[in-house]
Parts: C-alpha cells; structure tokens; sequence
C-alpha cells in the first residue's frame, strides 16, 4: 500500500507495462500528472515518514530523498522555524 498521497507500487507498474504508442493522449497526460504529483509527494516527505515499501520503490524511479531534508524542512529552517538551522 503507498503512502498518503503516493502512487501505489502497482499502479506505477501498470501504467509502465503498456507501451506510450497504444495509449490514448488522454492516458499519457494522466500517467505524467500522477508521476509529477508522485514526484513531488516523494520530496515533500521526510525519509523517517517512508514506509518500507515507498522507500523501495522511490530508490528504484530515482525519487530518493536519502539522507536529506524534505523541502517543508528546508524552507522552515530558511524561514528560521523548527529544530536547528542548517548551514
């Protein structure tokens, strides 16, 4: 199961496993709109609030934020809120 807000590993396969020729344009614009928002939900998320399973698949599509803030930390430690500032 994928995390609030995440695509679940199954769909993510699904929409890889048929070739971009056989889908219509309205499947292609909604397979790239659901990768972005995927995306984007992968960076905002700390990596301690990963489940196992979304770790997994975001080290396999490269959407890995190891290591490194999400950007709701970066822009409170630059807004000068929450825990100690980053230098």
């Amino acid at each position: 199961m994928a995390d609030t807000g995440r695509q679940s590993m199954t769909d993510k396969a699904a929409a890889s496993m048929k070739p971009e020729s056989q889908k219509s344009m309205t499947e292609q614009a909604g397979d790239k709109a659901k990768g972005m928002a995927d995306s984007v939900a992968s960076t905002m998320q700390p990596q301690s609030e990963k489940s196992a399973t979304q770790k997994a698949g975001d080290t396999m599509s490269g959407n890995s934020n190891e290591g490194q803030e999400s950007l709701m930390e970066k822009a409170k430690h630059t807004m000068g809120m929450g825990g100690a500032e980053k230098k």
